[in-house]
């Protein structure tokens, strides 16, 4: 069965998107069926993977069509230049959907009559990479999704950005989503040379315990470099900290789901 993922984090700066696109990018390599949905408003996972939206380009509509007519999610989906995985992009068209379906029946539901449910048997794994906030989008996202992935970095405004996100997915699993889990939380720019890095992730490990991941994304130029030049790590340079590091997530990933 194909289990839907979002990446999470109302904090922004924490690796979110790096590690969506990066995470789907290694499942790809080991030959799973990927999809990326591109749930933010600034379109990072798009042009993380060089998607450019044009209509000359062929790439016509986004997410935010499949949002607000479901029967554009099938056409709308596009392959990356790597095999396996394939892209629902986003545009900034995003910024105003909160507004515009505010006053939809079920609207907490539209992500996943309008996409998931549409196209969730042609996929291994489907990725939802979130906005940084716990508005509709995120609500959205998570109702749509078997289990939340949680990148954070070291440092204590992160924590205050995930005990706000644990209360939303609270809530979201007692009203929308009974299925709704913690898949994983990561730790991304990690510098095992100051403390608070060390206290942090202490912290966080006596609440969260064995849902932290044994991998930790250490900071790695080669990691928003890579985004840049719109490839995932694993393409841009395959013997990178960043490329290592995700390589090794990705197989504890497998392993946990299995």
């Amino acid at each position: 069965m194909t289990k839907v993922i979002s990446v999470s984090n109302q904090k922004g700066g924490v690796g979110k998107t790096t590690t969506a696109v990066n995470i789907a990018a290694c499942l790809a390599a080991y030959e799973k069926k990927v999809l990326l949905i591109d749930a933010d408003p600034q379109a990072n996972a798009t042009s993380g993977l060089n998607i450019r939206l044009s209509r000359a380009s062929g790439v016509a509509h986004t997410v935010y069509d499949c949002l607000i007519d479901g029967s554009y999610t099938q056409t709308s989906i596009i392959p990356s230049e790597m095999e396996n995985l394939y892209v629902l992009p986003a545009s900034n068209d995003l910024v105003g959907i909160e507004v515009e379906i505010v006053d939809i029946e079920n609207r907490e539901y539209l992500f996943k009559t309008n996409i998931t449910d549409i196209i969730k048997d042609d996929f291994d794994y489907i990725f939802i990479d979130t906005p940084p906030s716990l508005g509709l989008l995120t609500i959205n996202a998570l109702v749509a999704s078997n289990s939340v992935i949680i990148p954070m970095q070291c440092e204590y405004y992160s924590l205050e950005g995930v005990s706000r996100l644990m209360q939303t997915i609270k809530i979201v699993k007692q009203k929308l989503n009974k299925d709704l889990e913690v898949e994983g939380v990561l730790f991304t720019m990690f510098d095992s040379r100051m403390n608070l890095t060390h206290q942090v992730v202490s912290e966080v490990k006596n609440y969260f315990g064995p849902k932290i991941y044994e991998s930790m994304i250490p900071r790695n130029i080669k990691l928003p470099e890579s985004s840049s030049f719109g490839k995932p790590i694993i393409l841009y340079d395959i013997n990178s900290k960043g490329a290592t590091h995700y390589i090794e997530l990705t197989k504890e990933f497998l392993k946990r789901v299995a």
